[in-house]
């Protein structure tokens, strides 16, 4: 049986991946800080184990994946944080728990788990990014440069990695109505919710994908704006920075 380990796996997208790689046939090793909803989750999926971490620390990273059983076929660095920020009320705490949570955090596990990997010739590692890091959006600066610095990281590694027949999976979703989203204050155009994001990054890294990205026309429109000059760009969103101003 193929053995996987998820982060964040409390809630959201990485509860509903835990429950549909279960159904796909895998072991699934739990990781998140609330162990409560944790072991909840693992009582309800065969064969899988619920260990408590703190992805922002790397030590407590370590011992819960030697905990979980050290090799995996298969590692999701899924958790993820995201606070809404505007440059005129910045706020460094913040911006620091994103940078550790979401940058950090998949950089541990990724310590964690790849080197095994490299050892055997064999696993996939993916990592959940976001459309967000295509480009920087107001009142998202920060969870934007953190999803991007993901993106560049892994497309790197995916690069170096494949030499020893290790794969590496970018994940961008849109819009998930997750406990993170929920504080949204504006409409999310494109909402899928956590399963149905489920079904297409398993579907995404059963095919060993290099990027999956969805829901599809706001990956189209994100990637449009890449090709806009700057001053353009700067135009059209003036406005609605100034609307969601914190």
């Amino acid at each position: 049986m193929k053995r996987a380990i998820i982060t964040g796996a409390s809630s959201g997208i990485g509860a509903a991946l835990a429950r549909e790689l279960s159904r796909r046939g895998y072991a699934v090793a739990l990781l998140a800080r609330r162990g409560d909803l944790l072991r909840d989750l693992a009582r309800d999926i065969p064969n899988a184990v619920a260990v408590e971490c703190d992805v922002a620390d790397r030590d407590s990273v370590k011992r819960a994946v030697a905990e979980a059983g050290g090799e995996f076929d298969l590692a999701l660095a899924n958790a993820g944080v995201g606070v809404p920020s505007h440059a005129t009320k910045f706020n460094i705490d913040e911006a620091e728990q994103m940078v550790r949570v979401n940058i950090l955090g998949t950089m541990y596990l990724f310590d964690a788990v790849v080197p095994s990997m490299i050892e055997r010739k064999s696993g996939h590692f993916a990592a959940v990014a976001s459309i967000a890091g295509l480009r920087g959006l107001p009142t998202s600066s920060v969870y934007s440069a953190t999803k991007a610095a993901i993106q560049a990281f892994l497309e790197a590694s995916r690069i170096e990695l494949a030499p020893y027949d290790v794969a590496v999976t970018i994940v961008n979703p849109g819009f998930i109505a997750t406990p993170m989203t929920e504080k949204n204050r504006f409409k999310m155009p494109f909402l899928m919710t956590a399963e149905e994001a489920a079904r297409v990054i398993a579907d995404g890294l059963e095919r060993r994908k290099r990027v999956v990205e969805f829901p599809r026309p706001m990956s189209l429109l994100m990637r449009a704006t890449r090709l806009v000059p700057d001053a353009l760009y700067d135009r059209a969103l003036i406005n609605a920075a100034r609307r969601r101003k914190t």
